[in-house]
């Protein structure tokens, strides 16, 4: 995962300003620690810290078209490179890269080629012909993009916004599936399926059919040059990507490079119950597995880093990404510079314990769009950047847009948890690989319950993060906190330290607006939170809050909290976030 950084129309083309551009891009060092490139064409600027996954040796960026002309900064993968370069034999490429085909596409196809890409991207392409340009971001939001505006008529784009921050009037998470165009002034959804109006499908479930997709969908991750392995929680989804891409990997160009042997990792506090999933797992599938502990005071001194990194306020992604930011940096000293992780599945297939009380298949179905439409701003965000920070990759077979397509187009009657049907939760994609001639998965880790993450790396992990929020947080802090925190106000004391812990190095309004907020129960959007009436007094993103589903459910409300009224919901974020969008783009456009 690499790291971009554009400045365009910035009307300054100083050597102070060219210091202030690489200053700036160093800030996103972390995520591209093996190179450093900058592009400058008169008063717009193209940065990219680079981590060399796909021809280490030739691929660094920015690249370009033959003549130069086109200049493109790209943080992702491109799986079907190969195929698009043979759509693009008259065109003459200069590295191995699987991003150069970005900047051949725009040469023949315009700004009308993004639909073509499979793979997970962010990009700002410069056309210097004309001083036009277009930034992109892929289908779901895998690869993080922010886009900002300066006093000067500028427009900035980021990886992370820590890279604008300080020097942007105002900014915000570009959405996935857009593009932004110079051109026309604003921003267009190029990303369009059919689940995403929430119509409900009615294609009948075909086992088969959607085993080969994820089959598919893993063999494409195994696109790699450098030592890769998979992070193994023992849970359904992990073990599914460890098992097919064990399965696979033999006959993929990453074997004959680094050999057959597929590692696996996994964290947690001691007699967690992931790691003892995780060896059982490890042992059945013969990978060489890692097990790495940590203590709940590790965790909570390495608060602050998470929070500067993963950019977030959030309670469940602050509580999942601080394992997973600690995991990572232990893999990155390993020599290991990209895992595939099992991110997406519990969105597509309603794999959160509260779809248990999901009253029809038609709520069912528009939870899980509602859930996938925000995963940028929680599961894809967290996955990202706690890798990122210590520069390491992580790919999500889970959200391949061929493999959600057909996922999605599932009667949802068959998602549901029934069980007088023996149907447990995401049973259609247990099912799928429950194959008793050549097994992938012993039975009862096939039809283990769903444990968060956050939850699986052991109970205490979340107590001692409690525990450690009551210590600093007071009471008459949480009482005001209204008035000190106005715009999603925290309603609990961890709630409030993270808050506090986010502002210290975010301080600006457009900072925390970036954040999602509103009521939840299990990770529910808020509108699921209306399931069932005992939620509402039992607001917590864990797992245990599903009072009655989970097996070590809490018995009471996990943590006093605030009232909630005025918190806005995911659904709500997301529309400010297009609203935001629209309108600083129509400012922009008419200055």
């Amino acid at each position: 995962m690499c790291g971009i950084f554009a400045v365009l129309g910035c009307a300054d083309t100083s050597l102070a300003k060219r210091s202030r551009i690489i200053e700036l891009s160093r800030r996103l060092q972390h995520r591209g620690p093996d190179w450093s490139g900058l592009h400058c064409f008169q008063d717009c600027y193209l940065a990219h810290q680079r981590l060399a996954i796909v021809d280490p040796t030739s691929g660094d960026q920015p690249l370009y078209n033959e003549d130069k002309s086109i200049v493109v900064t790209v943080n992702g993968e491109i799986y079907n490179h190969e195929e698009l370069r043979a759509k693009l034999k008259s065109h003459q490429f200069r590295t191995g890269s699987d991003c150069e085909v970005i900047a051949h596409l725009y040469e023949e196809y315009g700004e009308d080629f993004i639909d073509m890409l499979d793979g997970m991207f962010s990009f700002v392409l410069l056309d210097t012909r004309d001083k036009s340009f277009i930034a992109a971001r892929d289908a779901i939001g895998i690869t993080p993009l922010y886009m900002g505006w300066g006093l000067d008529g500028s427009v900035w784009f980021a990886s992370e916004m820590k890279a604008l921050s300080d020097d942007c009037e105002r900014f915000v998470s570009f959405l996935p599936g857009h593009i932004y165009s110079s051109k026309e002034g604003g921003l267009r959804r190029w990303y369009n399926p059919p689940w995403f109006s929430e119509c409900t499908p009615s294609t009948p479930y075909d086992a088969l059919a959607l085993r080969e997709a994820f089959e598919k969908a893993v063999v494409k991750r195994l696109m790699t040059d450098v030592p890769f392995g998979v992070l193994l929680s023992g849970g359904l989804d992990s073990s599914l990507v460890a098992a097919v891409a064990l399965r696979h990997l033999g006959e993929a160009k990453v074997a004959r490079q680094w050999g057959s042997q597929l590692h696996s990792f996994c964290i947690g506090l001691k007699g967690s119950p992931d790691l003892k999933a995780a060896r059982e797992v490890a042992d059945y599938l013969g990978t060489f597995h890692h097990e790495f502990h940590f203590t709940v005071q590790e965790g909570i001194d390495a608060l602050a880093e998470v929070i500067y990194h993963i950019e977030t306020y959030d309670v469940t992604t602050i509580r999942a990404g601080t394992p997973m930011f600690l995991m990572s940096r232990k893999i990155k000293s390993l020599g290991v510079k990209m895992v595939l992780s099992g991110e997406g599945s519990d969105e597509i297939f309603g794999g959160y314990l509260y779809f248990h009380k999901a009253p029809n298949k038609e709520e069912f179905h528009s939870e899980t769009c509602r859930k996938i439409k925000a995963l940028h701003l929680y599961d894809c965000l967290r996955a990202n950047k706690a890798t990122s920070a210590w520069g390491l990759e992580a790919r999500v077979p889970f959200l391949d847009k061929q493999f959600i397509d057909i996922a999605m187009d599932i009667d949802p009657e068959w998602k549901m948890i029934r069980r007088d049907l023996g149907r447990i939760e995401k049973w259609v994609l247990r099912n799928a690989f429950d194959d008793d001639q050549n097994p992938y998965l012993p039975k009862h880790i096939l039809y283990r319950q769903k444990e968060q993450f956050s939850d699986g790396v052991g109970y205490g992990w979340i107590d001692g993060l409690k525990d450690h929020a009551n210590e600093h947080v007071s009471d008459a802090m949480l009482m005001n906190a209204s008035f000190v925190y106005p715009e999603n106000t925290p309603t609990t004391k961890e709630a409030y330290y993270y808050r506090s812990i986010f502002e210290r190095f975010f301080p600006k309004n457009a900072a925390r607006s970036t954040v999602p907020g509103g009521p939840s129960v299990a990770c529910s959007t808020a509108k699921a939170v209306e399931w069932d009436a005992a939620w509402s007094k039992n607001l917590d993103p864990s797992g245990r809050a599903a009072l009655g589903v989970h097996a070590a459910a809490y018995q009471e409300a996990p943590e006093k909290t605030l009232a909630t009224e005025n918190s806005s919901s995911v659904d709500g974020h997301l529309q400010k976030l297009q609203d935001a969008m629209v309108e600083a783009t129509a400012t922009a456009t008419a200055l």
